[in-house]
């Protein structure tokens, strides 16, 4: 087979819209040619971005999008992502990549996943980890970095493996009569694939197993797909399925290499060489109940130097993992692989082995412990003045959980099965010093006005056979937000100290929001009658004061919603763009080296820049930082997604003999296709869809995050509170299908009825079943 040519195409540049450094254009509508020249040099931008760099505003604005769906009608522009765009062929400087061709010679060719048509296949240049990792196949999903070549082609340089093929599919068998059926566990999935009952050990499968199945032989247009089984991984029935579907169908790594083992089990008990003596300061722990690793511990007392009358001093010292976890070790490997540990309701998939994690490296009480420490002074203003950093050997006094540190502050009773005795003792000495600490760094928080939105957390209660006890909703207490403060603090005192030694490190960034989203913003508070200015810049100041103004207000938990959708996603970087969410100029990630990798290279760093050992940060971890962080940001996305997906399985599991119920919930997603309800007793979410809403036609306004009647303008809201009954629970895909028992809202004077138009092939009515991406599972 000829090598497939590969195209000439624009060369790749950073993906969000740093913006070229040229002289900003005049403003006003660019021509065709600008606009490409633009994305050249961009690589790829959003409409907000290109409106902004050209200072358009309201008519130009709109011009602008007719623009661009014209030309990427003509194919002078492409799709890049959910909202950007890029000239036709460009490719990124670092994508998701699946191998879809090998020709005559051996080489791989890969193509971005969900790409437009006009992308162009890339050539894999050969790795030389394959000797060690094995090579990539056909069907593999790759992170790769995209490079431009003398001769103006391109090729992809593997970053990283991204779990299982995209040809591997999780599912469960289904035996028929004659027949013996894998249906896949992605609710998403529309496709259903049949076993080759030939295949050795297809017939000791059992109804319910989970297993990894591969396509094998071409299919036709309709009906299943022959597949061949590659692995059993356990049964439906098993409760602790839903994490195992969950570890499976992302590609969480599991376990570790045999090297990484030995290396944990040869870990030894610190000594005080090359550390300060920190055992007689009464450090504590504060995690929750069921915590097993202690990354950090605290300890705070009043400032006895004359420059600083009312200020305090707050300790806050983690566990050294970096003497540990060397550079290019096995287990720096294996960390840097799995990027941070996976938590789901049953089991923990650990970033470091279990000799490390529960062991060495975790700050357990009345255990001599290696630590990086940071000594932070606060004025009497709630302000840091300063910082220092000790390499230290340190001894936990206690181990408290956030309930039992909050009762000995209040007051309170001891929490209910865990020890009474414990915390009482340590109030003076220990916790109340904390909380006057806490309180003076409020008055620094206040100031700085961090983002304000309110989250609704549930925890899942597992019992020893796996069965799920109770779902509750988390409580937000003092505890909690004073251990976020001190990790916050800490967490700027090492990105300012990297920064001022000139240090590379990795950066926590939080992008500010688009314009466009703010525009969205303002219009839909507009519908509510809210003023909200939409030229004014977004900030955290200005967000808080419009949640503050509605908290009592009936709009509340929709503006709660809407703000936070507003938010851009938190990520790592070598660049440095600030934090918006936490109003912070410098922030890194240090607190939690047990189980995020991000803070075991910030740690490093600290070492190298302060000279404060010979196992810090290497020119090999420099050279790769920038991998290192896309590496990484991409785990924690695996990891999150892995997550929700084990949550919504355990509770689609614990509902489903509820099927038939009547349920309290409020309306937290509307869709052309439906309406997804969270459920207030358990936070479950489900979807109600649009063919269940009676006969009415309903279009979906984006605008006003509603779904809106043609014919009377009945109105189904973003934030409106439900009456739900379950009609079907599938534990194996985690879906939830309601049936709505609450009447839509009445039409609204004040607004215009929606226009329908173009608009309306997308919003009719599904007929014959659920719209695409919603999978109906069966009955149990």
């Amino acid at each position: 087979m000829a090598k497939p040519r590969l195209p000439k195409t624009a060369a790749p540049k950073p993906s969000r819209a740093k913006m070229p450094s040229k002289a900003r254009p005049p403003a006003g509508l660019p021509d065709k040619e600008t606009l490409l020249a633009f994305l050249r040099d961009a690589g790829e931008a959003a409409k907000a971005d290109i409106a902004r760099h050209f200072g358009l505003k309201g008519a130009d604005r709109r011009a602008l999008r007719e623009m661009i769906r014209e030309m990427e009608a003509q194919g002078q522009l492409g799709k890049r992502g959910r909202r950007g765009f890029a000239e036709a062929g460009a490719l990124p400087p670092v994508g998701v990549a699946d191998v879809i061709e090998r020709d005559a010679d051996g080489d791989l060719f890969v193509r971005l996943t969900k790409a437009d048509d006009d992308v162009p296949m890339v050539r894999l240049a050969p790795d030389r980890r394959e000797a060690a990792a094995g090579a990539p196949g056909l069907g593999d999903r790759l992170l790769v970095r995209f490079e431009q070549l003398e001769s103006g082609e391109y090729e992809a340089r593997l970053i990283k493996r991204l779990g299982q093929s995209a040809h591997k599919v999780l599912g469960v068998v289904r035996k028929q009569r004659r027949e013996i059926r894998v249906e896949p566990v992605d609710r998403k999935s529309k496709e259903s694939f049949i076993l080759d009952v030939a295949q050795p050990g297809v017939g000791d499968l059992k109804d319910g197993d989970l297993v990894v199945v591969q396509q094998s032989g071409h299919a036709g247009r309709y009906g299943p797909k022959p597949c061949r089984v590659l692995e059993t991984v356990g049964n439906e029935e098993d409760p602790r399925a839903a994490s195992l579907i969950a570890i499976h169908s992302h590609g969480i790594p599991t376990g570790f290499s045999d090297e990484a083992e030995e290396e944990a089990k040869a870990a030894r008990e610190p000594t005080l060489e090359g550390r300060e003596d920190l055992r007689d300061l009464p450090f504590v722990t504060i995690d929750p109940v069921d915590a097993r690793d202690h990354d950090d511990a605290v300890y705070a007392h009043p400032d006895d130097s004359d420059g600083n009358k009312g200020g305090w001093v707050v300790w806050v010292a983690i566990a050294d993992v970096a003497a540990y976890v060397r550079p290019g070790s096995a287990l720096d490997r294996d960390a840097r692989d799995k990027g941070n540990s996976v938590y789901f309701p049953d089991r923990v998939e650990p970033m470091l082995p279990e000799t490390l994690s529960n062991g060495l490296c975790s700050l357990r009480e009345g255990e001599n412990r290696a630590t990086l420490a940071v000594r932070m002074v606060f004025d009497k203003s709630g302000h840091k003045k300063s910082h220092r950093f000790v390499r230290g050997l340190m001894r936990s006094a206690a181990k408290l959980s956030y309930e039992q540190a909050q009762a000995a502050i209040d007051g309170a009773p001891p929490p209910a099965g865990q020890d009474p005795d414990k915390a009482p003792p340590l109030l003076d000495a220990i916790l109340t010093p904390l909380w006057e600490a806490f309180r003076l760094m409020g008055k620094g928080r206040e100031q700085r006005s961090p983002l304000a939105i309110e989250s609704d957390e549930r925890r899942i209660v597992i019992t020893k056979d796996g069965e799920i006890a109770s779902i509750t909703r988390r409580a937000s207490l003092e505890a909690h937000k004073l251990i976020e403060e001190m990790m916050i603090q800490a967490n700027v005192s090492a990105a300012e100290s990297l920064e001022a030694k000139r240090s590379p490190l990795i950066y926590r960034v939080h992008d500010t929001p688009s314009l466009e989203k703010v525009q969205n913003l303002a219009e839909f508070l507009q519908t509510l009658e809210i003023r909200w200015n939409k030229g004014e810049a977004p900030q955290t100041k200005r967000f808080n004061q419009l949640l503050e103004e509605t908290r009592e207000s009936p709009h509340a938990a929709i503006i709660n919603e809407v703000v936070l959708r507003t938010q851009m996603q938190a990520h790592y970087s070598s660049d440095n763009i600030g934090h918006f969410g936490l109003n912070l100029a410098k922030y890194a990630h240090f607190t939690s080296p047990i189980r995020r990798y991000a803070d075991l290279i910030v740690h490093r760093g600290l070492i190298r820049a302060l000279g404060l050992g010979d196992d810090g940060l290497t020119d090999q971890d420099i050279a790769r930082i920038k991998d290192t962080a896309e590496v990484i940001t991409h785990a924690e996305r695996r990891a999150m997604a892995a997550e929700r997906d084990a949550t919504d399985r355990y509770i689609a599991s614990f509902l489903s003999d509820r099927v038939g119920a009547t349920f309290s919930g409020r309306i937290t997603g509307v869709t052309r296709f439906g309406l997804f309800i969270k459920l207030d007793e358990t936070g479950a979410d489900g979807l109600v869809p649009i063919s269940n809403l009676g006969d009415e036609f309903f279009v979906h306004d984006e605008k006003l995050h509603s779904l809106v009647g043609e014919r009377t303008g009945k109105r189904w809201p973003l934030g409106l509170s439900v009456e739900v009954r379950l009609r079907e629970a599938t534990p194996v895909t985690g879906g939830l299908l309601f049936e709505m028992l609450t009447d839509p809202l009445p039409a609204d004077p004040k607004l215009p009825r929606p226009r329908l138009g173009a608009r309306r092939q997308a919003a009719v009515k599904p007929r014959g079943g659920l719209p695409k991406g919603v999978r109906r599972g069966k009955r149990r």
